[in-house]
């Protein structure tokens, strides 16, 4: 029994910022000091509030250090866990009261509305280690489903719960189990999407390095349900630490007998196999996946036939992302009632979001569905870095759509983000300040898509390289008013037309921008000016010569030569000459250079 554990966030996050010789630190300074027997230092998965790693908290007090550095680590050991005394300079701020007293992480802006569901366990377990699972009710909800409840009990369970996919569509979980366990075949099999190739979104990541047990379990109950016995989890390579996690987790689950022959005792069998996808963003099209797994093409399939039909080898399968098999267990333990009283009528439960963008709190949070978007922005995020107007945030990633600050106040969930045109997606959220174009953001959505297209139907393959095009036309300054009927006219028919998911919800960043920022599109065209100052070829560099003390930076910064001045004088930049890059406003300490 350890008196005090030391709990170093080991998600891709933190571990980029040198995480793991921070633990190695600790460990070291352990053993040096003699606490080795009364302290444990643990690796835990993502804590959430990423904007402060590499993030150390010790327990049983909670104490939350942020940006621990590894000079800080003898300091910590030395005072906190050797004297008591915890380092109040080397914690999070909003921890520390005016008596110096720790206050508990749920009293801070970050963390107080949020309600952890599918990120219960991450930050708090070693994910390597399944017994700290398992004294987390861990497996649990599997042992309950095969000994006290039939494959119907529990789909029927899933279904009264509410629960939709978190992969984006928001398509009811209960039913899609229901349609596969109707059909009678010799193989069924269970999938889970772990491919997140939106930009920004890092949910599943986090959950599969946190706490990768919970997918098993939630697959293995998913495969009761409809009667499969083969499962697959599609994650794409760039995860290193996710693959190695669940690597870990499902060896370890087959030790316990929790994978494998006779599960529980019981007539039910089931295991899982990891599938490393290759970075394709189609293949988070569920037939796309399954072709993948298949060995062939990531490419999609016409539906229907649909997967609970014809899927994976061409048997009836379940696909969920990682998130919607994370609140199963939870589902299963607690009951219907449990998860349907949170949410809104038909959004229950909780989402995830990678908080990500123009916003002080970057990080993970996971929200009661019909929380607003200002909560999420101005409270839970911490606002936008100095002092900057909140602009937009998107959601969906390429597939969704940008809300305007006038509709801050929208309650998220499915059905009011689809009718203010966006779409929750997998659960990314950019947030966007008032030195964003729009219509670049909307060109830069494209750029991804129009890169990702299988090109197997024409609507995306051509539809989608004609639209940006257009963009850049606009964001070149040789648009025309005609132009953005055109791009409506054309956005409608890749939307109508493609063959999958990817192709139809491709032209949404560029509607909903058009839609909301209409006068933006108009400014690029009309004047020619990015009112943002970001489109390059609409930019003109200015030295105002009030402001200007003629200091010789800007024009010793210049790599083009574009600056011409005396020293004490105000200095000028040739527009014939100067290529945009932006040095000169960057050396500039008088503010005297502005760009428009």
């Amino acid at each position: 029994m350890y008196r005090s554990h030391v709990m170093v966030c080991g998600g891709t996050g933190c571990t980029s910022s040198n995480s793991d010789k921070i633990a190695q630190a600790f460990e070291t300074e352990i053993l040096a000091t003699g606490l080795q027997d009364e302290v444990k230092v643990i690796r835990t998965g993502c804590f959430g509030l990423c904007a402060l790693g590499p993030i150390v908290v010790i327990y049983p007090e909670g104490s939350f250090y942020s940006m621990v550095k590894e000079e800080n680590v003898k300091e910590i050991v030395d005072e906190h866990l050797l004297k008591g005394r915890p380092v109040t300079r080397l914690l999070y701020d909003e921890t520390v009261a005016e008596d110096n007293t720790i206050k508990s992480l749920d009293e801070t802006a970050f963390y107080k509305k949020q309600l952890r569901i599918a990120l219960r366990n991450c930050g708090v377990i070693n994910p390597e280690n399944i017994d700290e699972y398992i004294a987390f009710d861990g497996y649990a909800a599997l042992g309950k489903a095969l000994t006290e409840m039939t494959p119907e009990q529990v789909i029927q369970t899933v279904l009264d719960s509410g629960l939709r996919g978190r992969g984006g569509a928001g398509f009811p979980t209960g039913l899609k189990w229901k349609f596969a366990a109707g059909n009678q075949a010799d193989q069924k099999y269970v999938c889970c999407n772990a491919d997140e190739g939106d930009p920004g979104a890092f949910m599943d990541r986090s959950i599969l390095e946190g706490d990768p047990h919970v997918v098993i379990e939630a697959m293995a109950i998913a495969a009761y349900a409809i009667g499969a016995s083969q499962g697959y989890v599609y994650i794409r390579a760039e995860y290193p630490i996710a693959v190695q996690r669940l690597t870990i987790a499902i060896k370890q689950a087959r030790e316990y007998g929790l994978l494998g022959k006779n599960i529980f005792g019981t007539d039910f069998c089931f295991d899982l196999d990891i599938k490393l996808g290759a970075g394709a963003f189609v293949c988070g099209e569920e037939t796309a996946l399954m072709t993948s797994i298949e060995g062939k093409r990531g490419e999609p399939r016409p539906r229907p036939p649909f997967p609970a039909v014809k899927g994976l080898f061409a048997k009836p399968t379940i696909l969920n992302n990682v998130e919607t098999y994370a609140n199963v267990p939870q589902i299963i333990l607690k009951g219907a009632d449990w998860f349907a009283s949170m949410g809104t009528e038909k959004s229950k439960g909780t989402k995830v979001f990678a908080l990500g963008g123009k916003i002080n709190n970057t990080g993970l949070v996971e929200i009661p569905m019909g929380t607003t978007l200002r909560t999420i922005v101005e409270e839970i995020g911490g606002g936008i870095p100095g002092g900057k107007k909140f602009k937009a945030a998107q959601t969906g990633g390429p597939s969704g759509g940008c809300i305007p600050a006038s509709l801050i106040d929208t309650p998220i969930d499915y059905d009011n983000l689809i009718a203010i045109g966006s779409m929750m997606g997998s659960g990314g959220l950019i947030v966007m300040d008032e030195d964003t174009c729009m219509v670049d953001i909307a060109k830069f959505f494209l750029e991804f898509t129009v890169d990702e297209s299988c090109g197997k139907c024409t609507p995306c393959r051509v539809g989608t390289k004609r639209l940006l095009e257009l963009l850049t036309k606009i964001t070149d300054g040789k648009g025309t008013m005609e132009d953005l009927d055109k791009i409506t006219e054309l956005a409608e028919f890749i939307k109508a037309n493609s063959l999958c998911g990817l192709g139809q919800t491709a032209p949404n960043p560029v509607l909903s921008t058009l839609r909301y920022f209409r006068d933006e599109y108009v400014e690029h065209i009309k004047n020619k000016r990015c009112p943002a100052g970001v489109c390059k070829a609409l930019l003109n560099y200015k030295i105002d010569p009030v402001k200007c003390k003629g200091c010789t930076l800007c024009a010793r910064a210049c790599p083009a030569g574009a600056i011409t001045g005396t020293v004490r004088q105000p200095h000028v930049i040739d527009t014939a000459k100067c290529v945009k890059c932006g040095a000169c406003m960057e050396k500039c300490k008088f503010g005297a250079i502005s760009k428009g």
